[in-house]
């Protein structure tokens, strides 16, 4: 072992050490963090690894000349392409669910695979928007997605350690009380029967093409900072699933997020601390919806939901290059000889 590495090591060894303590969630991510600091140290064994996207996500591409995941998020070894001509030679193939579900690519089963070729099965959709799953069984050998158990985890966001310098508005400043943004609607989702309920109780603000008050991405977020609270309410409820309309919707417009979802569990383990409400802890949407107004009218209530600001922060993902990146991230650690027989099983699960 180098000089550098026995450092890296011996800091690792001692955060380990102070920040056993923490929350699961910001542990792992602090170590994550020191473990790809130790491998980027000089000396530390390395080896290239080549990453092949066969198809864009929802057919929209992001440059990928040069080094990419270096000169952006300081990822050493991690070259990508969407070229399928290095099919032949690529360490890792990428795939995106939703274009093989709806038949706009496929896989490349008429070309020769290397033994020593990985594929990646990737999706940050709930499971009932993953179609045609059984076909795919017995073809991955990896898992990409916003579950905590996937191989690679890529969520919508996460929670680090260390507060914001931006000063968040206390509740007399704000102009309205409640926002959502929606523009699938379904009257049979469980979101749209507690927003039927909670509009009896408390005026909504409601965007998005739903109710024909589309929001650009430079109205997106002003427009929630008007409100207190926001509605970040998932369109599935699935383990683990916790989209943008927490992560940039509610946090990063600095409403307190009233969530519905996973269990309150499951965003305690994400989320930061005391940050939201959620809908499941009232027996009823009238109690709910009088927790709201209390803490709307009492200053000090309503920014006990903002004190995490001082100790955590929020890192959202929001560039495909990024979560492509993290394969590399994770490589070293991930099963070589892995195959996902029932791929659906997993999924669903």
């Amino acid at each position: 072992m180098t000089l550098s590495e026995s450092r890296a090591f011996l800091l690792l060894l001692l955060s380990f050490v102070l920040l056993s303590s923490l929350s699961p969630l910001v542990f792992y991510s602090f170590l994550e963090e020191k473990l790809h600091t130790l491998n980027s140290y000089p000396g530390a064994p390395r080896r290239n690894i080549s990453i092949l996207l066969w198809h864009w996500p929802f057919g929209r591409p992001y440059r990928l000349d040069g080094d990419r995941c270096l000169e952006m998020y300081n990822i050493s070894g991690c070259f990508l392409t969407d070229n399928t001509s290095a099919f032949s030679t690529a360490d890792v193939v990428v795939f995106h669910h939703q274009e093989l579900g709806r038949g706009v690519s496929s896989l490349p089963l008429h070309l020769s695979r290397p033994a020593s070729q990985h594929w990646v099965w990737m999706s940050l959709e709930p499971p009932h928007n993953n179609a045609n799953l059984t076909q795919l069984n017995g073809f991955f050998n990896w898992t990409m997605s916003y579950r905590r158990d996937a191989d690679i985890s890529i969520p919508y966001g996460k929670t680090m350690l260390g507060g914001e310098k931006k000063v968040i508005q206390a509740a007399p400043n704000r102009s309205c009380p409640v926002s959502w943004v929606v523009s699938r609607y379904k009257s049979n989702q469980a979101r749209s029967v507690v927003y039927q309920r909670l509009r009896n109780y408390i005026h909504i603000e409601v965007y998005g093409k739903w109710n024909k008050k589309p929001l650009s991405d430079k109205e997106l977020l002003p427009t929630i900072s008007k409100c207190l609270f926001y509605l970040s309410f998932e369109n599935s409820e699935a383990k683990d699933y916790i989209s943008e309309k927490l992560w940039r919707n509610a946090f990063q417009a600095g409403a307190v997020p009233v969530v519905l979802g996973p269990s309150r569990a499951t965003y305690e383990a994400l989320a930061p601390p005391d940050s939201f409400i959620h809908v499941l802890d009232y027996k009823s949407i009238a109690e709910l919806a009088e927790h709201l107004k209390h803490v709307a009218a009492d200053r000090q209530a309503y920014e006990k939901y903002l004190q995490w600001h001082h100790t955590h922060r929020i890192k959202t993902y929001t560039d495909w290059r990024e979560r492509l990146c993290q394969i590399c991230v994770r490589f070293p650690r991930l099963p070589a000889r892995q195959v996902y027989l029932d791929l659906e099983g997993w999924v669903k699960m």
